[in-house]
């Protein structure tokens, strides 16, 4: 439509200039003369001529007028069309996503709105954090768009693409492409761009771990295996699964297991559990401390808490971020 919009636009010029030139040419009028005489001609509003014209000049005008009426009227026609069919307000809208994607920093990406995609896209939501998603189906990013999601259609294995998810602010990038070869070049072209950024990929088929690692990948997810695995839980221990289902799927009220850094300049630092507070809260457990390597499982009250450290909980969405913020 913008080609046709574009094309419209330079027949216009072409009647407008040709027939400016032609009666200057016939009628050996002035520039501004001719180009008036040619305006209203076209636009047919009814004015006089400028000056008297020859038999020339009146051939010349009934051919102006057939081809550029035609011509404008197709002009107009195409600008409403592009108007109508809602392009200029996609453009407008899509200029507006890039603005706000430009203002991210420690935002998600989130490359593939397929299966699995669409699962990280809904937990990212769910859990309050910004992110962007990538794919290359015209459908499927309007949908997601259309939720209210920041979205681009594109290659995401393109360092163009991914710079324009603003990747070189982005804390991390889900790589959830349909194969492995395509993630794998995703993973090296990301850390490219910023090599501090966290990758988890996905990998259909168990040697291509080793392969992801290698390139700069810090998780690697095969969904089989965790398909099995989940299964086998289903069977040897429902109540744990109804829980950890109860407590992601939930409605009222989300719940996760976070992890919380200990900074110098948090206010836990330097502080035991019970001096922290944090034992006491409502709707909050502590369920490990996380220091250097080693992992202090059930820790208790007298517990220190170093910069460095992590948090290991379990509780709703509100009260972790407002730990996290503390």
């Amino acid at each position: 439509m913008i080609k046709r919009l574009l094309f419209a636009l330079i027949l216009l010029v072409i009647v407008i200039v040709s027939g400016t030139l032609g009666y200057m040419l016939i009628e050996k009028w002035r520039f501004l003369d001719s180009f008036y005489m040619t305006v209203i001609t076209i636009a047919s509003v009814g004015f006089m001529e400028v000056n008297p014209l020859s038999q020339q000049g009146r051939i010349f005008t009934i051919f102006l007028i057939i081809f550029g009426m035609g011509i404008l009227l197709f002009g107009i026609s195409t600008f409403t069309a592009f108007l109508v069919e809602g392009e200029l307000s996609e453009i407008l809208r899509r200029r507006k996503m890039e603005k706000s994607i430009s203002g991210l920093t420690g935002h998600y990406i989130v490359c593939g709105i397929g299966t699995i995609g669409r699962h990280i896209i809904e937990e990212l939501h769910q859990t309050g954090r910004n992110f962007v998603a990538i794919d290359t189906s015209e459908d499927v990013c309007r949908e997601s768009a259309g939720r209210g999601m920041l979205v681009i259609k594109g290659d995401s294995t393109s360092s163009s693409v991914l710079r324009s998810a603003n990747a070189a602010k982005a804390k991390g990038v889900f790589c959830s492409l349909h194969t492995d070869a395509e993630n794998l070049l995703l993973i090296l072209t990301a850390k490219g761009i910023n090599p501090s950024l966290r990758i988890v990929s996905k990998a259909e088929e168990d040697e291509s771990e080793e392969k992801m690692v290698r390139a700069g990948a810090d998780g690697v997810v095969l969904p089989k295996h965790i398909g099995g695995l989940r299964m086998a839980s289903a069977m040897v221990r429902p109540e744990a699964v109804s829980f950890l289902d109860t407590m992601l799927k939930g409605q009222e009220e989300t719940y996760r297991v976070e992890d919380v850094s200990i900074t110098e300049d948090s206010i836990f630092a330097g502080k035991t559990l019970k001096e922290s507070g944090l034992p006491e809260k409502r709707g909050l457990s502590v369920v490990a401390v996380k220091k250097k390597e080693r992992y202090v499982f059930n820790p208790s009250g007298d517990e220190r808490l170093d910069a460095g450290d992590a948090l290991i909980l379990i509780g709703e969405i509100k009260s972790i971020k407002e730990i996290r913020s503390a």
